[in-house]
Order: structure tokens, then sequence, then C-alpha cells
């Protein structure tokens, strides 16, 4: 008999198939080339880009924000935690065993028919100890869906952690980028403010002579305040940044290590690639379709619930009314079932739930179109960023030494009393504008590339999860 029902179950377990559709990935419409795609772009590689800037500072605030951020060790911990979810459903494949041991003593009722009318209250000792063992048999693929929506789940936040490692350096990028901008910027607000200081010095010197007029002082005094009113903003920005950038980093608030000026830094070279290969390249488009995955499992999960669950129980043990005899041959028992569940009537709740995966399902597979749209929406955006970038950063530069010439002819102008002093404030008025402005047009350029690898993904962002990683553990 037990050979027949272990054959029988066994040819179960062999025939059983998994109810609930398999995944297919979605076919996506991807264009075949990037509209503004530069023709000195390079294959996108597995390096670490920010090196190529061959800066040691910023080399090292991304290998500590790599150790210490906060959002990343979340991410990380999330990895971890669904590692353990898997385990927890993967047991489920496995008979569960389990023991029990029992002492205790019983009195009886003197009154109930069993006692006999004796008045009497009869007691009694009892001992048992069973091994117990139950196991699903997954004839409808319920347990083994449940286990492949709980592997793409982990895969999910493995490429969730990977879309924070992503940002990170990105952002750790972009926040130096921008810190050293405004560095250069207090700079030219702080030369350009002493400047003005001797001028104004100079010209009250000329106005007690009575060389210029009180129009003419009021003037140069105008502009250094001018200048002057620009730096306290630009102190409190890069207190900012600087705060901002400590905290990125997983540190407190405070200073920020500073290095190569930005005009020494070298331009990391433009990345490409093909639009199809963005779908295997960028971790938030993988975790959108693991996430894809997982709620196609599920309704799997949810339908297996229409048929039949079928276990095997049993249970091993001894019991006996004396300690003494427990262990002895006599006192042997056991037991072995085949329980079946099927739903009869259950009011309409497997097809809700069926219903509500499927909805789920489709929620999910939208999210997944729309992360591989922004993605290229992205890459666009950086590739025409960078190129009209650099056409801005080209032209500022032309414009800059067009108004130092400007300047520089204007005050002799001045100097051999061609001109008033106003033609002089006006031509470094302007150049201290546009001197501005090319500062800033130089940080974007630089950001415009790193907007370009962070839109591309590809092999850094592994090469910096390993690296991350390694400092971790």
């Amino acid at each position: 008999m037990r050979f027949v029902l272990l054959w029988f179950v066994s040819a179960l377990c062999l025939a059983g198939c998994m109810v609930g559709p398999d995944y297919q990935k979605p076919e996506l419409e991807t264009p075949e080339a990037y509209r503004f795609e530069e023709r000195e772009a390079t294959e996108l590689s597995n390096t670490l880009w920010w090196e190529q800037f061959g800066e040691p500072v910023l080399n090292d605030l991304i290998r500590t924000a790599l150790h210490e951020n906060k959002d990343l060790r979340i991410a990380t911990a999330r990895v971890e935690e669904f590692l353990a979810r898997l385990g927890v459903t993967r047991a489920a494949f496995y008979p569960q065993v389990g023991a029990d041991a029992v002492a205790g003593r019983e009195g009886l009722s003197g009154v109930a028919p069993f006692s006999a009318g004796t008045g009497s209250h009869p007691t009694s000792d009892f001992y048992q100890g069973f091994v117990s063992a139950s196991w699903e048999i997954d004839l409808w693929g319920r347990i083994r869906r449940a286990n492949e929506a709980a592997r793409a789940d982990l895969l999910s936040q493995e490429e969730g952690r990977r879309t924070v490692i992503l940002t990170l350096v990105s952002a750790v990028a972009n926040s130096y980028i921008n810190l050293r901008n405004l560095d250069r910027q207090l700079e030219i607000a702080r030369d350009t403010a002493r400047t003005r200081q001797e001028t104004l010095a100079l010209f009250e010197l000329r106005f007690q002579g009575g060389v210029v007029s009180e129009l003419e002082l009021s003037q140069v005094n105008s502009e250094y305040q001018a200048a002057l009113a620009t730096i306290p903003p630009l102190q409190n920005l890069i207190a900012q940044r600087e705060n901002a950038l400590s905290v990125l980093i997983g540190h407190n608030p405070g200073a920020i290590p500073r290095g190569t000026s930005l005009a020494k830094l070298h331009l990391p070279a433009v990345p490409v690639g093909l639009p199809s290969d963005l779908l295997l390249q960028r971790p938030d488009i993988l975790q959108a379709e693991q996430d894809l995955i997982a709620a196609n499992a599920r309704i799997g999960v949810a339908r297996a619930a229409y048929f039949p669950a079928i276990s095997l129980t049993g249970a091993l043990g001894t019991v006996s009314s004396e300690l003494s005899d427990l262990f002895t041959g006599d006192s042997k028992a056991w037991n072995y079932a085949v329980p079946l569940s099927l739903p009869i009537f259950t009011a309409g709740r497997i097809k809700g739930e069926i219903q509500a995966a499927e909805a789920v399902q489709r929620q999910v597979l939208a999210a997944y179109e729309r992360s591989v749209q922004n993605g290229f929406r992205e890459v666009e955006d950086a590739l025409v960023g960078q190129s009209q970038s650099r056409k801005e950063f080209v032209v500022l530069a032309r414009q800059v030494e067009a108004l130092r010439t400007y300047a520089e002819l204007a005050r002799l102008r001045y100097d051999e009393g061609y001109s008033s002093y106003i033609e002089v404030l006006d031509a470094e008025r302007n150049l201290f504008d546009v001197e501005l402005s090319y500062e800033r047009s130089r940080a974007a350029l630089l950001q415009t590339l790193v907007q370009m690898y962070k839109a591309l993904g590809g092999g850094w962002v592994v090469t910096a999860d390993n690296l991350s990683s390694a400092v971790i553990n």
C-alpha cells in the first residue's frame, strides 16, 4: 500500500505542470540609432569613467561614497532582505519536519457513563513523543511560481542597488564639478572686487585733486559695490554644496577637500552604443523587467488556488502511560495521510485575486515600457546637451578673449584722453559677466558628459558595484 501510494504521488509530481503564463520578453520598438550621436564617440567600456578626469580628489570622494553613503547601505540591506525571503519561499519545496513531546496527567469524571457509577475520579499519566513531517506536492506549480516571483524580486532589488550606485556616482561627480565651478566664480568675483577697489582708491585721490568729477567717482564706487555684492551669495552656495556633498559621501556636513581646477580636468571620451543595448545596460530598466517577471509569475500563484492542494503527512513516535515504557517496542505509534483540499465555493475570492494579479502585471508592463522610453529620452537629451554645451563653451571662450581685448583698449583710450571712464566700466562689467558665464559653461560641459554616462549605464556600473561590495565586505 505504501509503495503504491508513493508511486502514485511521484507520478503526479512528474506529470505536474505550472499554471499561469510563462514570461515572454515584451517586444519593444527601439530606434536604430540616436538622433544626435557624436562622430567622435567611442564604444562604451567597463572602465571607471570618472578616473578619466584625472582628479584624485574626485576619485577619493566617489570611493568614500561607495563605502559610506546611507542610501547605498539601505539598498544593500534590501538585497539581503530579499535574499532571505527567497530562502523562505524555497523552503516550501522541501518536507517540513518537527518534533513534539508531551508529559501529563489526567483525571476522569466520576459520574460520566464511562466511570461505571463508582463516584471515583480515576487518574492516569501519559507520555508521548512524535516526529512529524508534511510535504506539499507542487502539482500545479504554485510553489514554483512563487519561487519564480521571489527570485525576480531579489534580482529587482539587486538592480535597484545598482541604480543607486549609478545615481550616486553621477551625483558625486556633478556635485564636485558644481562646487569647483562656484570656487572659480568666487575667485573671479574677488579678483574683480580687488581690482575695482584699487581703481576706487585711485579715483578718490584724483577726485581730491580735482582731476575727476564726483559723478565718475560714484560710478566707480557703484561698480565696486556691485562686485562685492556677488561674493556673499557665492560663499553661501559653496557652503551649501559642501554640506550636500558631505552628506552624499556619508559624512556629516562639513568642508570638502579641493583638487585640480576645472580648467585642468581631462574631458572623458563621449560614450556611445546602439539604442537596443540600452535595454541591457541600464539597471533601472533591468529592474523594471524583473518586476514584470515577478508580476507575471504571481498570476500563476493566484490561478493555482483553483486546483486541489495535495500534501503528504506522517508521524512516528511513542505513546505510553509509564515513562519507563515510552521507548519500548509496544509503545510505537505512527500514521500517514494524503490530505487533499479543493475549493468549491469562495464567493469570487480566487477570481478576484487572479484579476488583481493580472491588473498588477499590466501596470508593471506599462512601467517597464515607460522606463525604456525615459531611458531613450535621457540619452538623446544628454547627446544633444553635450553637443550644444561644447558649442556654447567655444563661443564663450572667444567672447571672453574679445572682451579682454576690448577692456584693454577702452583703458588705453581713457588713459589717452579719448573717452570717459564709463567706457572702461562698461567693458569691465561685460567682461566680468561673460567670465562667469564662461565658467558656468565649462561646468555644464563636464556635467553633460557625466549625464551621458549615467544615461547609458553600461559595464562601469557593475565595476563600481564590485568596488562597493569589496569595500563594504
